[in-house]
């Protein structure tokens, strides 16, 4: 018999109601503990950069730099997995179906520790041969293999951590994952002082204090989700899933996952052609790129709630409220740009100076271009993600790809065409001109849905 859930109490006391009420402040109250959550997630990466570029010097910046697409390739795959698993979660959650949400955690469990393992084996046989073939610089191959294979090894940390998370909000509790990354994150940057500046073991030790922060947060999610939220634990009889409930959890996580690979791949074929132009450019490049990761934190978390709020109301049966929740999403987009925009012609050369610890002017000006040249083009990126993921938590599988091989393609046809004739100014524009396409693409599919807009 089929249970139905409870939101007016116990563990969901803590949730953000986005079936029923205002529709933007209930997406913006749900968004902002992932958006800090989010900024302390890419604190991570970023405290490493900052400890290695001012401790290290552009070398060692380089060389995690020089491996910055593999790790979103090794990394973005299983957090895609993650996402998609949540994503069915949110739906048997909207549908107020408690049996089918224990069972839809049973076999993310089961998915997840699959996939995880095969991303890892796949990263130890083949990270050395893809640095090589990526023409990583021969002063910088070691440290940089050093810190990716320790980030290989721990990608089934990190995929635990997004599992718990997500399943989390995919019942609306955005809150406590983020109290345990803070915690978590506070805990990255003493490691990495001790690993780095104390221990002296280069850039390796940024990857280790990352993992072991990671891990942290996973073992604080668990027992708070033991303790507090047993509705998201499932008994032995929740594993037998059915064919029908693996396959859809199968093809909805493979479809984010292949979807995020893709888009990774697009970035190694891009970081091809952008270790071409010599470790100085490349250092400026990985600095800039980390401060683009905090930028566009405001469209990626709102598009995580989005995704969230169209599953729920996919399961719910609202299509009504799908559209006036996206229209509301792509004009957020749209400010979040004019605050980039400003942001990025008053302090990009400071902020690349600081988190790189440079005082080389190809570094800094390169930096400071990347972030001025790519912050208009923010609007687009805003509709790209959120409509991109809204297709996701309609059931979409295989239409969305589409816009991942179109990034795919754009890159490769700026490696081959544009970045030998134009060198750096070509690596900036490469993704505003894809994302445009993206986004046209994407608007377009999700306009024709016959949930959202069903035919008269």
């Amino acid at each position: 018999m089929t249970q139905t859930l409870s939101r007016k109490k116990g563990p969901f006391r803590m949730n953000v109601d986005l079936m029923h009420g205002p529709i933007f402040k209930s997406l913006v109250l749900f968004m902002l503990p992932i958006l800090v959550s989010s900024l302390f997630q890419q604190l991570y990466n970023t405290v490493d950069t900052m400890i290695v570029g001012n401790v290290l010097g552009d070398t060692a910046l380089a060389a995690i730099g020089s491996c910055g697409a593999i790790y979103e390739l090794l990394v973005g795959f299983g957090l895609g997995i993650g996402n998609g698993l949540a994503i069915v979660a949110a739906r048997a959650y909207g549908a107020q179906d408690e049996d089918l949400l224990k069972k839809t955690v049973a076999g993310s469990l089961v998915i997840g520790l699959i996939a995880s393992l095969v991303i890892t084996a796949a990263g130890f046989f083949g990270l050395r041969p893809l640095l090589e073939l990526l023409d990583t610089p021969a002063e910088i191959l070691e440290d940089a293999y050093g810190y990716i294979i320790v980030i290989d090894l721990g990608v089934l940390v990190m995929f635990a951590y997004n599992l718990c998370a997500g399943l989390l909000r995919a019942i609306g509790n955005s809150v406590m994952p983020l109290v345990f990354l803070l915690i978590s994150s506070a805990l990255n940057v003493v490691l990495d002082l001790w690993f780095i500046a104390e221990l002296g073991m280069g850039v390796k030790g940024a990857a280790v204090a990352t993992v072991l922060a990671q891990g942290v947060s996973v073992v604080l999610c668990v027992l708070y989700v033991a303790a507090r939220v047993r509705i998201l634990l499932p008994e032995r009889r929740h594993f037998a899933v059915s064919g029908k409930l693996y396959w859809d959890l199968f093809s909805q996580s493979i479809s984010m996952g292949l979807m995020s690979s893709i888009v990774s791949a697009g970035s190694v074929v891009l970081q091809y052609g952008i270790n071409g132009l010599g470790t100085l450019t490349i250092a400026g490049h990985t600095a800039a790129r980390k401060l683009f990761a905090f930028t566009d934190m405001p469209l990626i978390a709102m598009a995580n709630a989005a995704s969230t709020f169209v599953s729920q109301n996919y399961g719910a049966r609202q299509p009504q409220r799908i559209r006036r929740g996206m229209r509301e999403v792509w004009i957020y987009s749209v400010v979040v740009t004019v605050a980039s925009v400003l942001l990025m012609n008053v302090g990009a050369e400071w902020m690349v100076r600081l988190v790189s610890g440079s005082v080389e002017p190809v570094v800094l000006e390169n930096g400071a271009r990347y972030l001025r040249w790519n912050a208009p083009f923010y609007a687009v990126l805003g509709v790209l993600l959120s409509t991109r993921y809204a297709l996701q938590s309609l059931g979409e599988k295989i239409l969305p790809l589409f816009s991942s091989v179109i990034e795919l393609v754009g890159k490769i046809l700026f490696v081959l065409v544009f970045i030998p004739r134009f060198a750096y100014d070509a690596v900036i524009l490469c993704e505003p001109v894809v994302w445009c396409f993206m986004t046209l693409y994407l608007v377009a599919v999700y306009r024709r849905d016959p949930f959202v807009f069903p035919r008269k």
